[in-house]
Formats: structure tokens, sequence, C-alpha cells
């Protein structure tokens, strides 16, 4: 076996990197163009990334800021026992931490912690909302209390998964949400629900449609604390359906954060399946 070295000549690994990430997601039960679109986002920054080979397999890897932070990626892996190189070679460039996409599987990572999981299942052609669940849209003037709320939950969300203090999580945070929506409640393509029952709110929604082609993105289906344990939580998957249907979309997709076992149960009974998920160890390795 030959040592492993960065090849400047990239077309062979894009080739067959290219085919294999294609081949992930349509095993996932992904139609061509929405496994077009997740190729396009996985290839995000490939450009920058190094390279390299021992002859059996690949390796490609990348460094990038985060929040004032050097984050290694590890964005392709098929050299039998190659992640010792790949950790060693982004501890070098002087990340704090490795992270990786995985999709069909932990394989060599097992041991690096669940950090998120996206999560996608076809919606039914015609939900019905539960007996009792209203739905109605949130308004703008109850849009700046959601938001807060929505922020707190979210931050709590990242700093569970372990990969974040709070502080960073809270740039993170208040990145995030500018970027999703710079327009406010106004953003083009996102919906705000308030879920209610006998009168009283139990929850609220936010989604996204056309996210991705023929996927409506739940950012948030949240039951609230004194309402939890009442089996609204699958109400308000059924609720997710309903907004994606009502968008023209077909499939469903959520993110749960790695720690949240409670969110990850209702997904598993619900049957949305992870289509894929990231892992990440912080360095050097103890």
């Amino acid at each position: 076996m030959c040592a492993i070295a960065a090849v400047t000549d990239r077309s062979e690994w894009r080739s067959g990197f290219e085919q294999r990430v294609l081949a992930a997601y349509r095993a996932a039960g992904c139609s061509e163009p929405l496994a077009q679109a997740l190729l396009e986002r996985a290839l995000k920054g490939v450009d920058d990334w190094t390279v390299a080979t021992d002859g059996s397999g690949w390796i490609a890897v990348g460094v990038t800021d985060d929040n004032g932070t050097a984050v290694g990626r590890i964005h392709d892996l098929t050299v039998p026992h190659g992640r010792e190189w790949a950790e060693r070679w982004c501890a070098e460039q002087g990340a704090r931490r490795v992270e990786v996409r995985l999709v069909g599987g932990p394989g060599q990572f097992a041991d690096y912690p669940v950090r998120g999981q996206n999560r996608m299942r076809a919606a039914a052609e015609q939900p019905e909302l539960p007996p009792g669940l209203t739905v109605r849209r949130l308004t703008e003037q109850e849009y700046p209390a959601w938001y807060a709320s929505e922020e707190a939950e979210y931050i709590a969300d990242i700093v569970r998964a372990g990969a974040l203090t709070p502080e960073q999580a809270k740039v993170k945070s208040d990145q995030d949400m500018a970027r999703i929506l710079p327009e406010g409640f106004l953003t083009p393509g996102h919906a705000f629900y308030v879920m209610e029952a006998a009168g009283e709110e139990i929850g609220t929604g936010w989604v996204n449609h056309a996210f991705l082609p023929g996927v409506t993105f739940g950012f948030s289906l949240l039951v609230h604390p004194e309402h939890r344990g009442k089996g609204y939580g699958r109400a308000a998957m059924t609720v997710g359906e309903w907004a994606t249907r009502q968008g023209g979309d077909e499939a469903m997709m959520f993110n749960v954060f790695g720690g949240n076992d409670v969110a990850m149960s209702l997904y598993d009974a619900t049957g949305f399946a992870v289509l894929d998920e990231y892992r990440s160890i912080d360095l050097p390795r103890s």
C-alpha cells in the first residue's frame, strides 16, 4: 500500500464522489431533482478541498471558519483506515473540531457523537388534522414573542447537541436566523402557524415551502412544555404534513439535534427516516 498523498488532478475523484453521493441519496428514496439538489449542497466549497489518495481510495478534507473557530471537515473517505490521516491533516491546519456529513450509516465514524440529523418522509396525500385540533396563521403582532421563544429553543438545542458553548450558540443563532428570515415575518416561502385545542394555544409551527425540490422544511413544530405528554407531538407532525401539502410539496424534512432523544423517538415512531446526519469530535483527540 502506498503512503497517502495529496493529488493535483482531482477529476477521477470528483467523478466517483458525485456518483457515490447521488447513489446514496437515491437509495434513501430521494427523487432525481432532490438528489441533484442535495449533491449541489454536498459540493459547496469543493474547489477549496484537499484531495488525497493511497491508491486504494480517496480522502477529501477542508477547513472552514465557524464563528471564529477553525473547523475541519472530512467530505469523503474511502481509504480503509484513512480517518487518522484526515484528522491529523485537519489538526495541522489549526482545526479545533472535525465534522463529517454521512449518508447511509456511520461507517468509520460510529464513535463520533451525533450532532444533528436531517429526517424526511413523504407527506400523506390528503392529511387530516387530528380531531379537536385547529390551526391558524400566526399574526404579525404575535411574531416578536414567537421569535424570542423560537430563538431560545434553538440555542438550547445547539448547546444540548454538545458542539458549541452557550455563547457560541447565541452567535450561531443570530447568524442563522438573519440568514433564514432576512425579511422576518414577511420572508417569502415561510409560513408560521398556531396550533390550538379547546380554545387554548398548545404549540406553534414554522415551515419553509420549496426548501428543496418537492420538499417543505419544518424548522419548528413546537408543543409548549405544559402541553407535552398529551399526544400533541404526533398531532404536530400531522400539522407538518398538512402544511407541506398546503404549500404544494410532496415530502417533509426536519432537522433534529443530537441529544434530543424525545424528538428522535417521535420521528422514528412517525416514519421520518434519517436522510443524512452530522457527527463531530473535538481536536486534538484525547
